[in-house]
């Protein structure tokens, strides 16, 4: 069996136009494997095998005519189901949603990957309303970690990077409101973007507002800025959509890393001036940082100067909460995920002034984000303090918060800013879990984030390295 689950965007499109595999071979496997892997990890709430066998076969016929649609022909992409798709409904891992009413609408991304010729695999697991930063919900329970599925994905992305991870699909959609595609990228160990918002067109808008970023998560910088080619496609639903720009994220990245990182401006910083990082996580950063020092990056170790926005950000962020379940009742409340509701309704209790307060403070951080990149063309910081827990929880064991933005302080300033942020794989803790470091740009160099990370993932290539599951999974390892 040819080994297509470890196979990336670009070396399967390569295969496809050599003809030395055809996208219905592609799919068939992948289905095969996720039938038998996916209780391992719980990657994937829905998967329809004639439907995407259908898509496939349609691909398989344009290759052999020499007409592929477009720069993705035959690609299989795993979509969260938080995104729209027109033929599988949308639950977003919650009861209170009638899967029916859902059906025959598309979000922005899955029609422009339909477009592209994207074979689509499945949906994959959701925090309810992808609310918080792990991935479990009422419907669908728990999803694992393919390095260790005692511990958790992440999330709320879980389910997209789970199913990249183990090799059940080698492109996935994620959507990112305070790191939900950064979060687990870096938990589960492979490469996620949030782009600049409104880069990546998102329809209908997500409840948490314009925190809420849509973009691609995949083994390599390579493949997401392949996907970014057709993710960023206009869509004149979106109403918040910058004007397309038509940027080629793919040849913005080509050259050696010595051309593609000679004189960027990185900034690093450890901890951020507040956060305190494991000891071997700071380790693993601070020697990617001085790798691509080595490679011609002018590195310097700076803090941006802002206080900690929690505050600011969980009024924003869980007042999108409370905008999720403003329609529901009680009885409909009783059915989801109780601490989903109880900040919800905690977040409902907020006066206008409150609101708009944090709103003041998103716009000066803002303005000193904009400042700090008048130097700096690029901010280096881990992606995460601490590497993947427990799975099943919201925080770590012995935490002093029980919220989880308290363990994620890399992220969600960058939902506040808006800034392009890529979480790019940077080596292991002792005990085999994933590090990640984050590259955060100017709003709207996306292109400059990617190649900076490309850059780093030539010269440290960690891509080859699977989850010890990889080959366990193909055997039918048993679930935990």
């Amino acid at each position: 069996m040819r080994e297509f689950a470890s196979m990336g965007v670009v070396e399967l499109l390569e295969g496809y136009k050599k003809r030395a595999f055809s996208p219905l071979e592609v799919t068939e496997s992948l289905l095969d494997r996720i039938e038998r892997c996916n209780r391992i990890v719980n990657a994937y709430c829905l998967v329809d095998r004639d439907t995407t066998r259908a898509a496939a076969r349609a691909s398989e016929a344009r290759y052999r005519a020499g007409a592929p649609q477009g720069l993705l022909d035959g690609i299989p992409v795993a979509i969260k189901d938080v995104f729209l798709t027109p033929m599988w409904p949308t639950r977003k891992g919650s009861k209170t949603i009638d899967p029916a009413a859902t059906l025959g609408k598309s979000a922005p991304a899955v029609s422009a990957l339909a477009r592209s010729g994207c074979v689509p695999l499945g949906k994959t697991t959701t925090p309810e309303f992808g609310w918080k930063g792990v991935t479990d919900n009422p419907i669908d329970g728990v999803t694992r970690n393919p390095w260790a599925p005692e511990k958790t994905a992440g999330g709320s992305s879980g389910g997209s990077a789970a199913a990249v991870a183990l090799g059940l699909g080698p492109l996935a959609l994620g959507t990112d409101a305070g790191g939900s595609i950064r979060i687990p990228a870096g938990f589960c160990g492979i490469v996620g973007l949030k782009p600049s918002f409104g880069e990546v067109p998102h329809w209908p808008p997500s409840p948490f507002g314009t925190l809420a970023h849509a973009g691609p998560m995949a083994w390599t910088v390579a493949d997401c800025a392949l996907a970014m080619n057709v993710l960023t496609e206009a869509d004149y639903r979106d109403v918040h959509a910058v004007p397309r720009r038509n940027i080629d994220y793919v040849e913005a990245i080509q050259g050696e890393p010595g051309q593609l990182l000679k004189g960027l401006r990185i900034a690093f910083s450890a901890d951020l001036g507040y956060v305190q990082v494991e000891r071997e996580i700071e380790e693993k950063v601070r020697a990617a940082a001085r790798l691509m020092e080595s490679l011609g990056a002018d590195v310097t170790e700076v803090d941006p100067g802002f206080d900690d926005p929690l505050a600011a950000f969980g009024h924003l962020f869980y007042s999108g909460a409370a905008n999720a379940l403003r329609e529901l009742d009680k009885r409909q409340r009783a059915l989801m995920d109780p601490q989903l509701v109880a900040v919800a309704e905690k977040a409902a209790q907020l006066t206008v002034l409150d609101y708009l307060a944090a709103v003041n403070e998103r716009t000066a951080l803002c303005e000193r984000m904009a400042a700090f990149h008048r130097t700096y063309d690029l901010l280096l910081t881990p992606t995460l303090p601490i590497t993947a827990f427990k799975a099943g929880r919201e925080v770590p064991e012995d935490w002093t918060s029980t919220r989880w933005p308290s363990w994620t302080p890399f992220t969600y300033p960058f939902n506040l800013t808006g800034q392009p942020a890529l979480s790019v794989p940077c080596g292991f803790s002792s005990a085999g879990l994933p590090v990640g470091l984050q590259l955060v740009g100017r709003r709207f160099e996306d292109a400059t984030v990617l190649r900076a990370g490309q850059a780093y993932q030539q010269a440290a290539p960690l891509t080859d390295m699977r989850p010890r599951l990889f080959s366990a999974g193909e055997a039918g390892g048993e679930a935990m």
